[in-house]
């Protein structure tokens, strides 16, 4: 009964997103107020329903109701709780439906948060929204319906993935969709923007927040899955340029570009139509991953839909939303004149090649995920695009980038002086220069990428820094730090969010520059060096878990002779899925990981047995931390909320 609840509650929500997408469209292209007003409620009432249907799938997962296709494709009753309920999501049909929620989510949240936004561009915000969700909730009624019933219920289910019965992973694609999603919304103020022909000031002070929040919930999701992939997979990387990784970095770039440039179109009411144009392809590019993930047209290991047919209902979507909101753009592009003039050096220029270089980026990658396909399509070549193409061709535009962060921090608005904001960061430049020469002098025959690393890591740190001090002005040093408390949490959230990125430009070039790999067959009582640690396998057993049966190895590390840990990587086979799995053990420390991976028996009784030491890798998800932690304050500051501020600006934008 609750799941045919569930079932009614989505075929309702399609109703209300077809009345929510429709009359207040209508009434904003009129003027009809009350027919605008329909808009608000509508948009709460789509999100209700929705969550109605996810919690009575959530329900059948935690009952274990096998009578439902989806639960007995993708549980067990022997799984554990925790994987019943990111079973909820850990497939095609129930994340599709989490990604309708939360679309509907950040619709209601536009009702709830933005009171002070013009009625005519609130009401087609909402129905662009509402289109979307219509195009998603077809889809998923008409080819991924969640509450298919099974005549004849099994006895127990086929299980979940075992790759996805993680913590990780538990928590990755709730936060990666958010992102996704996210970008609906900024999608929805472009559309939105060139319906009334009118982008300003006002505009770019509603659509940063959020951008700035599908930011910093991708950089969040992002920075799981890699850690997810680096513990789990037992390949010892945090990153491999998969498609589907891919999939998620493209807005992510995008996204921050998009971010960058809104502050333009605040302060100095620039870069109008190319902002407008990165908020459609921030969600093109989320739409797109969608369709990666799910189509199975390219090959990966997070992927978990692998049916053409669905993808072209994808593709279908993407070229419509897309296309549509890209033909608008071309006709209405040319009436969003700039207004503000500035200066070849100025934060205005500094922004702008920040959005080249994050744009260029995101093409690059996405020419590399995108080439096998072209290449097999037009071609009939099987082509493999890996990390070296990623390495050398995107690498450049991020140390360019790193270069001139601290720099355009600190450049006035309209006209800067770049003598005077050099001569502030001397100190960190020298610094940085001295620390990355030091660091090549030690090393010997490795790669340059540790001192460059170590040097950019250091630079935009400092510049970060510098930017903060500064704006705490002249005088006493008990002064300083007053204005500095004072200072909004805009600032300070920019600052962290740089010093972010700094700390994982440098975690990630220590990692790939000073890592160090032993690969062996050992057995009980062998020991071996791997730099200046011992290894010493102690001991190899079978134990059985919840629903898997394992095979674990005890490695005893020391260093110097003294003990450091046991660590018992493991060989996991799950029974019901008929798949074997790797977990990594992982000694983490502040500045080195201890990683061993046990690998499969050897015909001599031996074991394949790989470890790895990898300086700084923690670094590289503390920086994500920050970062994340960054949007987060920014995205506190009363000023960066929907509508703060925007008071004066309604009565003039609402008669545009």
């Amino acid at each position: 009964m609750i799941v045919e609840l569930g079932h009614f509650a989505l075929i309702l929500a399609l109703s209300v997103a077809c009345i929510q997408m429709v009359i207040p469209f209508i009434g904003a292209h009129y003027g009809w107020h009350r027919w605008m007003q329909v808009a608000a409620p509508a948009a709460v009432a789509q999100f209700v329903l929705i969550g109605i249907a996810f919690a009575a799938l959530t329900y059948a997962f935690v009952r274990s109701d096998f009578s439902l296709q989806l639960v007995a494709h993708n549980s067990h009753s022997a799984k554990p709780m925790i994987y019943k309920i990111s079973g909820v999501w850990g497939n095609h049909e129930g994340s599709l439906l989490l990604w309708t929620l939360i679309l509907a989510l950040f619709g209601a949240c536009a009702v709830w948060f933005g009171q002070d936004l013009p009625q005519r561009l609130r009401a087609r915000v909402l129905a662009v929204q509402a289109a979307i969700g219509v195009a998603f909730l077809m889809f998923m009624l008409f080819t991924s319906n969640p509450f298919l019933r099974l005549a004849i219920p099994p006895f127990d289910g086929r299980d979940l993935n075992p790759l996805l019965q993680d913590p990780g992973l538990a928590f990755h694609p709730p936060f990666l969709y958010l992102g996704y999603v996210g970008l609906s919304m900024t999608f929805s103020f472009a559309v939105a923007a060139l319906l009334e022909g009118r982008v300003d000031a006002a505009w770019g002070r509603w659509v940063r927040p959020w951008t700035l929040a599908a930011w910093m919930f991708l950089t969040v999701g992002i920075a799981l899955g890699s850690w997810w992939a680096y513990y789990e997979l037992g390949w010892g990387g945090f990153w491999f340029w998969d498609p589907v990784e891919n999939a998620s970095f493209m807005p992510w770039l995008i996204s921050a570009a998009l971010l960058h440039s809104a502050i333009v179109v605040e302060k100095r009411e620039a870069l109008k139509s190319w902002t407008v144009l990165l908020a459609i392809l921030a969600f093109g590019f989320s739409l797109l991953g969608t369709f990666i993930v799910r189509s199975g047209v390219l090959t990966s290991v997070h992927a978990f839909a692998n049916d053409p047919e669905r993808g072209v209902w994808i593709l279908v979507i993407l070229c419509v939303f897309l296309g549509g909101a890209l033909t608008l753009y071309a006709a209405r592009a040319s009436a969003l004149e700039a207004k503000g003039v500035f200066s070849t050096v100025s934060r205005e220029s500094a922004l702008v090649l920040n959005n080249i270089l994050l744009a260029v980026s995101a093409f690059v990658v996405f020419i590399g995920t995108i080439w096998p396909l072209v290449a097999a399509l037009l071609f009939d070549r099987a082509v493999s695009v890996g990390p070296p193409f990623f390495d050398q061709t995107f690498t450049p535009f991020m140390v360019i980038l790193a270069l001139i962060l601290p720099l355009g921090s600190l450049l006035a608005w309209k006209r800067g002086a770049l003598g005077r904001v050099s001569k502030s960061l001397v100190g960190w430049a020298v610094l940085a220069i001295a620390l990355g020469a030091l660091v090549f002098a030690v090393q010997s025959g490795r790669s340059a990428l540790g001192p460059i690393g170590i040097a950019l890591g250091v630079w935009v740190v400092g510049g970060a820094i510098s930017d903060l001090w500064l704006r705490g002005g002249r005088g006493a040093l008990s002064t300083k730090l007053l204005r500095l408390r004072r200072l909004p949490r805009a600032d300070w959230g920019k600052a962290v969010a740089h010093i972010g990125f700094g700390v994982t430009i440098f975690g990630v070039a220590a990692v790939l520059a000073w890592e160090a790999e032993d690969i062996r067959v050992a057995q009980p009582g062998d020991r071996w060096d791997v730099g200046r640690y011992s290894f010493e396998m102690r001991d190899v057993r079978q134990e059985n878990g919840p629903n898997y049966v394992t095979t674990l190895a005890d490695i005893a590390v020391y260093r110097a002779d003294q003990l450091v840990t046991v660590l018992s990587p493991e060989k996991r086979f799950y029974p019901v899925a008929n798949m074997p799995t790797t977990e990594a053990a992982i000694h983490n420390g502040v500045l080195r990981d201890i990683y061993v991976v046990l690998g499969d028996p050897q015909a001599n009784g031996g074991y394949a047995v790989r470890v790895y030491l990898k300086p700084f890798a923690n670094w590289i998800w503390g920086g994500c931390i920050l970062m994340a932690v960054g949007g987060c304050l920014s995205l506190s500051d009363r000023r960066m909320r929907v509508g703060a501020g925007a008071a004066r600006d309604k009565a003039q934008v609402a008669t545009s």
